[in-house]
Formats: C-alpha cells, structure tokens, sequence
C-alpha cells in the first residue's frame, strides 16, 4: 500500500470517529428546586449541534443511583438556533433518601449521553 492510499484511509477512519462523539448532547448545568416535600421543579440546560429533525436533542431524564427514572422531559423539536438551551420540568418527585440524582440527555441519532451530571440535592 502506498502513503496516499494509507492517509487516506486514515483520514476516513478518523472522520468517522469523529463523526460518532462530536454530535453527543453535553449536559451544561441543572438546577433543582424543592416545591414540596418529595417534589422538585428542574431547570436543565444542553448544548448540541442540532441541524434538522434527524439529528436533535429530543429529551433529558432525572435517574437515581441505581438507573432508576424519575422524571423525563421530552423535547419536541429542533433548538438549531437556540444553543444551549435550557428547558424545565416541574412535579419531579425523588424519595426524601435520595441525596443525589443524575441527569441523562438524549439526541435522535447517538442516542443517551455516555455522561451524567450529578446533581447534589443538598
């Protein structure tokens, strides 16, 4: 094989790879307030490379340690030129025991975030 043909090949191979991880949903911050004893209102904010209805962040969730779901926001279309973007879910309810909860995103293409933000309820 002849270095023209091996750079190319790299460099097919390192832009798939960067295809499949640049597009992932970033989870930038949550915010939880408690509106009652169990229940909580969030405000959560993503960053992502929207570019259509193929490829979007179409909802986060609260989890608890275990994977649990407790609460999911659907996201019901595009934010391409709203980035981050922060959107709110109310009437989350999480166990007085629960002391730390995790935040999942989801994109229409990649699928759930590789990453969780931890969230410290105290």
């Amino acid at each position: 094989m002849d270095k023209r043909n091996l750079l190319c090949i790299c460099s097919l191979f390192f832009s798939a790879a960067g295809y499949t991880y640049a597009g992932e949903v970033k989870i930038i911050s949550a915010d939880f307030q408690r509106t009652g004893k169990t229940s909580w209102s969030a405000d959560v904010t993503l960053k992502h490379d929207d570019t259509g209805w193929d490829h979007y962040a179409d909802s986060w969730r609260v989890l608890d340690a275990e994977g649990n779901v407790l609460a999911e926001r659907i996201l019901l279309h595009p934010h391409v030129n709203e980035q981050p973007f922060t959107r709110s879910l109310s009437g989350i309810k999480i166990p007085e025991n629960i002391h730390t909860v995790y935040i999942e995103a989801h994109d229409k293409l990649h699928g759930w975030s590789a990453d969780k933000l931890a969230v410290d309820l105290n």
